[in-house]
C-alpha cells in the first residue's frame, strides 16, 4: 500500500509517533518534495498508485481526484476543506476527513498574540528600538472593549475564553451557535451586522465557502467603528485584502493582523508597507502540541477509513 504524506510539518527526518505507526501500516510512503502547499500538476504524479493521501493545504482539485485512480481516503492534516473539491471526491467514492478541534488552544493563542501586537504597534516598536529609535507610541488596552467572534466553533471558543482574561466584553456570530453555551459563558449572541458595528476588536474562525469569500467587504469594514481592529487567523478570502489596505491607510481601520492571504505566500501584498498590520505566514496551528495532535488524527483517520474501520471525522 502507497501512501502521500504532503503536510509540510509531518517531517519525515524527524522522529514522529504518528509517521512511525504510518510506516508500520504501508507499504510505502511519499513525501512533499517542494517543502510547501502543491498545485495541480504536482500532485498528480505523485498520486499515482497511491491508496491513501495525508495533505496539507494542498489544492485538490477536479483534475486531480479524476487522474488518481487508486485513491480511497483524503486525511487532512488540518480541519478545513476550502481547497479540496469534495463534490468530485463523492463522486469518486474517496472518502474524505480531517482533524476538527485539535488545533484550537494553538490558534487562539496566536489570535490574541496578533490582537496584543497590532493594539500595541509590538513589531513596529521592536523594529525601531532595534535600530536605535527610541519611539513613543500610544497603543490600544484590550481591557474593557468590545471583541467580535464571528464563528464560535472550537477556536472562537477558546478565543473567547481568552478575551475573558483581559475582562473584554464578549459578542459571537455564528449561523450555528448554541445559545446555552453562549450564556453560560457571558458571550451575548448577536446577528452578524451587530457584532461588526459594535466591536473595538473583531477577530475572523469562520470557513471559507462560496458564502462567506470576502464577507468582510470594503462595505462592511466601513461600517466598523473608526479605530476598530481585525484579526483573521481562520481563511485568507474572508477578507477582502485591498479594500482593506485602503481602509487601514484612510485611519478608518485602527490596526489588522493576519495570518491567512488570499494569495500564499502574499506576492509584494500593499499590506507590507503598513506599520499598523502585523503578518504571520500562516503558522497559527504551528505549535509542537498541536502539530503532534494533528498528526496523531490524521494518520488514525486514515488507517481507519483504509482498514474498514468507522471514522468519527468523515467530512465527504
Amino acid at each position: 500500500m502507497k501512501i502521500l504524506v504532503t503536510a509540510t510539518s509531518l517531517n519525515p527526518d524527524l522522529p514522529n509517533p504518528a509517521l512511525e505507526q504510518l510506516n508500520r501500516f504501508a507499504d510505502r510512503v511519499i513525501f512533499n518534495p517542494h517543502g510547501r502547499p502543491l498545485a495541480e500538476d504536482e500532485l498528480i504524479p505523485l498520486l499515482e498508485g497511491c491508496e491513501g493521501y495525508i495533505a496539507g493545504l494542498d489544492f485538490i482539485t477536479k483534475k486531480v481526484i479524476e487522474q488518481s485512480a487508486a485513491l480511497r481516503v483524503i486525511s487532512r492534516y488540518g480541519a478545513g476543506v476550502d481547497r479540496l473539491d469534495l463534490e468530485a471526491a463523492r463522486e469518486k467514492g474517496i472518502r474524505v476527513c480531517n482533524t476538527p478541534g485539535v488545533n484550537a488552544q494553538a490558534v487562539a493563542d496566536l489570535t490574541l498574540a496578533l490582537l496584543l501586537s497590532v493594539a500595541r504597534k509590538v513589531p513596529f516598536l521592536d523594529r525601531n528600538t532595534r535600530e536605535g529609535r527610541w519611539t513613543r507610541s500610544t497603543g490600544l488596552e484590550l481591557y474593557g472593549k468590545t471583541i467580535g467572534i464571528l464563528g464560535l466553533g472550537a477556536i472562537g471558543k477558546a478565543v473567547a475564553k481568552r478575551a475573558a482574561g483581559f475582562s473584554m466584553n464578549i459578542m459571537a456570530y455564528d449561523p450555528y451557535l448554541d445559545k446555552t453555551y453562549a450564556n453560560a459563558q457571558g458571550i451575548i449572541a448577536a446577528d452578524f451586522d451587530a457584532v461588526v458595528t459594535a466591536a473595538d476588536f473583531l477577530c475572523l474562525h469562520l470557513p471559507l465557502t462560496a458564502e462567506t469569500r470576502h464577507i468582510i467587504s470594503g462595505k462592511v469594514m466601513k461600517t466598523m467603528k473608526k479605530g476598530a481592529v481585525i484579526v483573521n487567523t481562520a481563511r485568507g478570502g474572508l477578507i477582502d485584502e485591498q479594500a482593506a489596505y485602503e481602509l487601514l491607510q484612510s485611519g478608518h481601520l485602527g490596526g489588522l493582523g493576519i495570518d491567512v492571504y488570499e494569495e500564499e505566500p502574499p506576492n509584494q501584498s500593499p499590506l507590507f508597507t503598513l506599520d499598523n498590520v502585523v503578518l504571520t505566514p500562516h503558522t497559527a496551528s504551528h505549535t509542537v502540541e498541536a502539530t503532534a495532535a494533528m498528526a496523531a488524527l490524521s494518520v488514525q483517520n486514515l488507517i481507519d477509513v483504509l482498514s474498514g474501520r468507522d471514522c468519527p471525522y468523515i467530512v465527504g
